[in-house]
């Protein structure tokens, strides 16, 4: 039969191709995807070689290539989790109240810069930054205003947070007790992937090796008290963010997540007691075929590397779960409105490729922290796929296309080769040590922007359909005298709370530290006595020290 296909797809292009072709040439000479991988004029049954059961499979199966569930979204659908959180927890909690009735089904915390770095709003080094990009948490009172009135037995809660994860999830167990929610029953994700901070977004703390440690003090914590929760959401975003391909965000990805499981095992944890917990949160760009072979060649690698490398027996252990955001960096601040369109798409693809929660992006965030109206329509949008467009009424709707399997192969492949190369430096850690990542993103990002200057790359309304514009959006200004309202309610704090229970708490978190003990136990102790964030990471920072990254070129 291939044969046949080939012989007749040769006929074909030498009549009614060339004719074709002799009268009106092709847009250019090749394609391919931003990874590099060659766009076919065409492909056929000839192009893929597909085992069925060893390749695909039924959905909720090995090697889930075609979905973790077996039903998929006619059961439920996704997640829809809008990434919010500016200014105070106050004007945070009104805004996750307004999304929660506008139909959205998660909460996505977006914390502020000096709250990512383990400063609290108050220290000098938190000047400027208080409640810009996120919400300043400070202490305990912080994160009780912040989920006040949302019952947190009722919602799941992701918290992009890394360096300080155990600290913010300390919190949020603590306000949990004090809402009479026990530990057990909270659900959510803490982000908690340091390793992708090394290489492409910076909020790192700690030196990489204690950083690893307590990831694992986190993940060994959550399998005895909060069995529910998400340890570590293994992010290829913002690698993707950083300029990576396709390709490169599922390896990096992947290569890092090899690196935490082997962490966990060395702590002494069981595969099969953690691996069901690991998450995983990846990015939405605009090519809409080559995205949606990306989530199913990651779903089977991940599922391949995990029974065949470290052996697990439980498909639970298999199962790449994902978080999908769209694509910040391809935002225009020119002709915003187009951004809808953008984030549609990519929406679209992360809905095909069968992700278990969504975000998407608002039109305006390349100019300021989203409005309300922009914040609905981007949740608009993702209600719209759900209901209307009938994409999630059918399980992997794309599966046997011959594109997208080629392409499913194709990304798997290339992926693998990354790893291999990394595995070869001794694993995703020393690869980040000696600036092998680094330099694989930034050259990657170096072509598309070369790409984008000489118009090889299209972006409408930047480098061609440009027009003279008259922008007049109500975009949203966060207060600049949030960090004085925020350091006047840290001062109250100390005020009232215990000094002698902070300092012993304290004191307990530093021998843990310095003792290789399980640091989250103190930790949780230490937030209950209103210790605040910078109190804590600063004890963890006299004992690990802090992390000063390397220029690679």
């Amino acid at each position: 039969m291939t044969q046949d296909i080939e012989r007749r797809k040769q006929e074909w292009e030498a009549t009614t191709l060339q004719d074709t072709l002799s009268r009106y040439p092709e847009r250019r000479p090749t394609f391919k995807t931003g990874s590099g991988i060659p766009v076919e004029r065409l492909y056929t049954p000839a192009d893929i070689e597909i085992d069925y059961a060893r390749d695909l499979g039924f959905p909720g199966e090995y090697p889930f290539t075609r979905g973790v569930q077996p039903t998929m979204y006619r059961g439920r659908f996704w997640t829809m989790r809008q990434y919010a959180g500016f200014g105070t927890a106050q004007e945070t909690n009104d805004r996750y109240k307004y999304l929660l009735e506008q139909g959205q089904t998660g909460l996505s915390v977006a914390f502020d810069l000096p709250t990512q770095i383990g400063y609290d709003a108050d220290d000098p080094i938190a000047a400027g930054e208080v409640g810009k990009v996120g919400v300043s948490i400070s202490s305990l009172e912080d994160m009780e205003t912040l989920f006040d009135g949302i019952p947190l037995d009722k919602v799941s809660t992701s918290m992009t947070i890394n360096a300080p994860a155990t600290v913010l999830l300390a919190m949020y167990i603590a306000v949990g007790k004090k809402q009479g929610v026990p530990s057990e029953q909270l659900r959510g994700t803490v982000q908690n992937d340091i390793l992708k901070e090394y290489v492409a977004r910076g909020t790192y703390i700690y030196p990489p090796r204690p950083s690893m440690r307590l990831i694992t003090d986190l993940i060994q914590y959550c399998h005895e008290h909060v069995p529910r929760w998400n340890t570590i959401s293994i992010s290829g975003y913002h690698i993707r963010e950083a300029g990576s391909t396709a390709v490169q965000e599922v390896a990096f990805t992947l290569a890092n997540a090899i690196a935490y499981v082997e962490a966990a095992l060395a702590a002494g944890l069981d595969v099969e007691d953690f691996a069901p917990r690991l998450s995983f949160f990846f990015n939405a760009h605009n090519n809409l075929l080559e995205e949606i072979a990306k989530y199913r060649a990651a779903r089977r690698l991940w599922a391949r590397i995990m029974h065949e490398r470290f052996q697990t027996q439980d498909p639970k252990s298999c199962t790449l779960r994902f978080h999908t955001q769209t694509a910040g960096s391809m935002l225009t601040a020119q002709q915003p409105e187009n951004n809808v369109v953008r984030v549609t798409l990519q929406a679209l693809a992360a809905v095909l490729g069968g992700t278990q929660s969504l975000h998407t992006n608002s039109r305006d965030e390349a100019l300021s922290l989203p409005t309300e109206s922009a914040v609905e329509i981007a949740l608009r949008t993702q209600q719209i796929i759900a209901h209307e467009s009938g994409v999630a009424d059918s399980v992997d709707p794309l599966a046997g296309s011959y594109l997208i399997e080629r392409w499913t192969d194709e990304i798997e492949r290339r992926a693998q080769d990354y790893i291999q190369k990394i595995d070869d430096l001794g694993g995703a850690l020393r690869a980040i040590e000696v600036g092998y990542v680094q330099r694989e993103i930034q050259e990657s990002a170096y072509r598309w922007q070369r790409a984008v200057d000489q118009v090889e790359q299209v972006i409408v309304g930047v480098n061609r359909y440009a027009a003279e514009e008259d922008l007049e959006l109500d975009l949203l200004h966060v207060d600049p005298a949030v960090g004085e309202s925020q350091a006047a309610r840290l001062q109250a704090l100390r005020q009232t709370r215990s000094p002698e229970a902070v300092s012993g708490a304290l004191s307990r978190l530093r021998a843990a530290a310095r003792d290789g003990d399980n640091v989250m136990p103190p930790i949780v102790e230490a937030v209950e006595t209103y210790a605040t964030l910078g109190e804590i990471c600063g004890v963890l920072r006299e004992v690990f020290g802090e992390y000063e990254a390397e220029t690679w070129f």
